[in-house]
């Protein structure tokens, strides 16, 4: 609708243009069934690192992004510019301009080094995280991990209307008509990449929204997962409620989970809405009631049990008695009293096992005695009735110890729970646990609205507990709290599991206008340096790695349900990128093989360090054995690559450069190796073939 608005607009025929603007209108007012949206909004990014050149398209960066000039000439610092479907020129200063790439067209990314931390230096774990915009981003994590991730989790902008997300680097805010239409075709463009990423036999997406677009996502879901089993779960994140005006407070939120193949939720022993009533394992009195409990039913069941009656310890078990038999003339041990299975009210019933049974019980710890005091002539008699037996031999029952009688002390049940759809979890709130959390290390509010590190880390743990090395992304990072949970995970259970952020570097709308005023503008190392990924993710991730709030000092407390201090940080390793842009001219020549080399590294599953070049020239062949990959540079010394290569038995990845495809072929047959790559023609093949794909 946007376009043919743009294209009536141009019509000099005012007539015309009345007649056909009420047309279209008439069909924007028919209803069909089901999901309506512009699906082709146009969506461009700002390419700051990226030169001005001749030829270039590029927007005014005091300007919308969306209104393109293809530079006709630079000279002396000032470049001659023409307006897309204009046709007069406008010069302006080169500085004044930023180099844009619409939706659709072929980048080619890499990754540049911002920094890194390293509190595991004999761990080859390493996260990352990638300063960019997501869907470029997400086509690089496309050439690097399809249908290798285990888990994507996204907490995108909600769409409030409060000016909280951008399209097209302009804020969104309630008046604009489109808004819906642009929330719901950025997502769609971020999911078609993300379905692709994941693994199809066995993986899950999760994302977290709420009421504003929940509607609107599930109808999205469903149109582009129409094989997945989708399923929605309210989360309770504030108790006191989220002020609606004239409505209900909002105290949840959702989270729809999108399984992939064999994928199943592992449960513990939460259900998520009763998280305070955790079930133990109990003795049942030994008595049976009812009438079939009758001495006259079962009497083999009807026998005497002898305790001490100094001291009211167990003793022994007596032989059942004949239904004729009266039991006050059965003979007693002498120090002892017999107890017989009778009611409150004297008649006479029977035991729940029999006495050989009832021996093997109590060898066992399953029979329990009451509390006895000096002078009772009877005591209470429990044990576990089959079901919670075989509960504790299996190991679904905690045991705590055995009691001074040999009882087992019985602990919370280790059963799995099949966990509700409906989550009420203290530990969820995201102002005790998201907001105060950020706090604690920035001692200040740096970010709005963070979500609860502990429902993460629960969405999550449902999906990849019983995957201790899955690969975790998140596309829509925001503060940072999806890795902070992947770290958490793997302390708890020690997994080596790798997490993947993507977050932009966006500041916020009102400092935005704030550095505007004081004359900065995007691009610039002061705006830069509070945008989010630098100011809040980047921080965030080294301080919780570390231990220490942003001022060096310890954290203090143990992290929620564990014995985990804070301030012990955790045995990780993060790299720090930001996403730039190569000339597919310069990558093909091969003179870009330095800025190629974190993608490389990523794409050979970021083990270990990633590796630096030293020195101006580049050998024939590199072997980095601490990342398990290889790279030949020059074919012609493949055979002494392949001598190399047997030296490190660990290496499992080689990238190859050469024009020739049969050649490639040969090579990597030789080499015999996991996973072989040609360069740089997968690269750019890559990012040819599925922008034109896209742009279809």
């Amino acid at each position: 609708m946007a376009a043919i608005n743009d294209l009536i607009s141009q019509i000099e025929n005012a007539e015309l243009r009345e007649r056909i603007q009420k047309e279209l209108d008439k069909l924007a007012r028919q209803k069909k069934f089901g999901l309506v949206f512009e699906e082709h909004l146009p969506e461009c990014t700002p390419l700051y690192d990226v030169p001005v050149r001749k030829g270039a398209k590029v927007a005014f960066k005091s300007g919308s992004v969306s209104e393109i000039y293809k530079v006709l000439n630079i000279k002396d610092g000032r470049a001659v510019c023409l307006k897309k479907g204009g046709t007069d020129a406008v010069e302006a200063d080169v500085g004044d301009l930023i180099p844009v790439a619409e939706f659709g067209e072929p980048i080619y990314p890499y990754l540049q080094p911002l920094d890194s931390v390293c509190n595991a230096p004999d761990s080859s774990l390493w996260h990352t995280l990638i300063e960019a915009e997501n869907y470029h981003a997400l086509q690089l994590l496309e050439y690097l991990y399809a249908g290798k991730v285990d888990c994507i989790y996204i907490d995108p902008p909600y769409n409030t209307g409060a000016r909280d997300w951008k399209y097209n680097n302009d804020y969104v805010d309630g008046s604009d008509q489109y808004r819906h239409s642009k929330w719901l075709s950025m997502m769609q463009k971020r999911l078609e990449i993300a379905k692709k990423l994941l693994n199809p036999e066995d993986s899950v997406l999760i994302v977290t929204i709420d009421e504003k677009e929940y509607l609107h996502l599930g109808c999205l879901l469903e149109e582009m997962f129409p094989n997945q089993k989708i399923q929605m779960v309210s989360d309770v994140i504030n108790r006191t409620g989220s002020v609606r005006q004239d409505l209900f407070a909002r105290a949840d939120e959702y989270i729809y989970f999108i399984l992939f193949g064999n994928t199943t939720a592992q449960f513990n022993q939460n259900d998520m809405l009763n998280p305070c009533e955790s079930k133990k394992g109990t003795f049942q009195h030994l008595i049976r009631g009812g009438a079939n409990g009758l001495r006259i039913k079962r009497p083999n069941l009807f026998y005497p049990v002898y305790f001490n009656e100094c001291d009211g310890t167990f003793k022994s078990v007596g032989n059942p008695i004949d239904i004729s038999t009266d039991r006050n003339t059965v003979p007693v041990p002498k120090g002892c009293f017999a107890v017989w299975p009778l009611t409150k009210e004297g008649t006479e019933c029977t035991w729940g096992v029999n006495a050989e049974t009832f021996w093997q019980k109590y060898q066992k710890g399953y029979i329990s005695f009451g509390k006895w005091k000096i002078g009772d002539k009877t005591r209470w008699i429990g044990f576990l009735q089959s079901g919670t037996e075989q509960a504790v031999e299996n190991g679904l029952i905690e045991i705590l110890g055995k009691d001074a009688d040999g009882a087992i002390r019985l602990g919370k049940s280790l059963k799995p729970t099949r966990a509700l759809t409906v989550w009420n979890q203290v530990s969820h709130d995201s102002g005790a646990y998201g907001s105060s959390l950020l706090n604690l290390l920035f001692h200040g509010r740096r970010f709005n609205y963070p979500k609860s590190l502990y429902s993460t880390h629960d969405a999550l743990r449902f999906f990849v507990a019983n995957k201790p090395n899955a690969l975790i992304v998140d596309f829509f990072a925001g503060s940072g709290t999806t890795l902070h949970a992947v770290n958490l995970l793997n302390a708890e259970d020690g997994g080596n599991r790798r997490c993947v952020l993507v977050t932009n570097n966006e500041v916020s709308d009102a400092e935005s206008k704030e550095l505007t005023t004081r004359g900065y503008r995007p691009g610039d190392e002061e705006w830069e340096r509070l945008g989010i990924a630098r100011y809040v993710t980047w921080p965030r991730t080294v301080c919780s790695i570390e231990g220490h709030d942003i001022n060096g000092q310890p954290l203090k407390g143990n992290y929620l349900g564990s014995d985990i201090p804070m301030a012990d940080g955790f045995k990780a390793n993060a790299a720090f990128f930001k996403l730039g842009f190569l000339d597919k001219n310069s990558v093909a020549l091969g003179r870009q093989f330095r800025e190629m080399l974190p993608t490389l590294w990523m794409k050979a599953g970021a083990v270990g360090r990633c590796p630096v070049l030293d020195g101006e020239d580049i050998p024939g062949f590199l072997v980095f054995p601490e990342n398990k990959f290889a790279v030949l540079t020059d074919e012609t010394g493949f055979e002494e690559f392949q001598d190399e290569l047997t030296k490190y038995p660990d290496i499992d990845t080689a990238y190859l450069i050469t024009d020739y495809e049969p050649g490639y072929c040969a090579m990597a047959k030789a080499l015999n190796l996991k996973h072989t790559y040609r360069l740089y023609r997968d690269y750019l093949d890559n990012f040819r073939i599925n922008t034109r794909r896209d742009r279809a």
